[in-house]
């Protein structure tokens, strides 16, 4: 089976070949939830496929995130409950989506990040743990890990990187 990143074209080709596979290849690309639990995240093939609690104690399913280029960062050392990050984050007039803090290291991590450090652009430099605030992640369209940047990286080296993934 095709890896997800490049499933899109590859079911296209096999659509093109053998025309009576379309059904099939729609499942193939479907969404699979089932995937996204604390137990069997290494069979998810996007991030697509996860879920998790937003700032408010709500769970959002992160298929959401459909066909949007997403830059996820790991800030769980933050300090106060979600209801005073959220606060301070109004006070800057924040409008992109919060999470709840969440373990992104160990047994405990949350699936999608145990998911994201595994996958073959998601390895960071010195083993997949995340070291420190601010590890950043970018995921294309499709859900699929295109690059990991350090927690020192600056947003600007990520900026040049944006239009590859357009």
């Amino acid at each position: 089976m095709a890896h997800p990143c490049g499933s899109a074209t590859a079911i296209r080709a096999y659509r093109r070949r053998y025309p009576g596979l379309g059904e099939w290849a729609e499942r193939l690309r479907a969404p699979r939830p089932e995937c996204a639990s604390r137990d069997d995240w290494r069979c998810a093939r996007s991030m697509h496929e996860f879920s998790a609690k937003d700032i408010d104690g709500r769970m959002v399913n992160l298929d959401k995130y459909r066909w949007v280029l997403a830059h996820l960062v790991g800030a769980a050392r933050e300090p106060g409950s979600n209801a005073e990050i959220k606060e301070f984050a109004a006070g800057y007039n924040v409008k992109f989506d919060l999470f709840s803090k969440i373990c992104v290291n160990g047994d405990d991590a949350h699936p999608l990040w145990k998911w994201m450090k595994v996958q073959p652009k998601g390895r960071g430099m010195l083993g997949n743990a995340i070291k420190w605030n601010f590890t950043k992640f970018l995921i294309d369209k499709n859900g699929c890990v295109v690059k990991r940047y350090g927690p020192m990286e600056e947003p600007l080296v990520i900026e040049k990187d944006l239009p590859c993934y357009l």
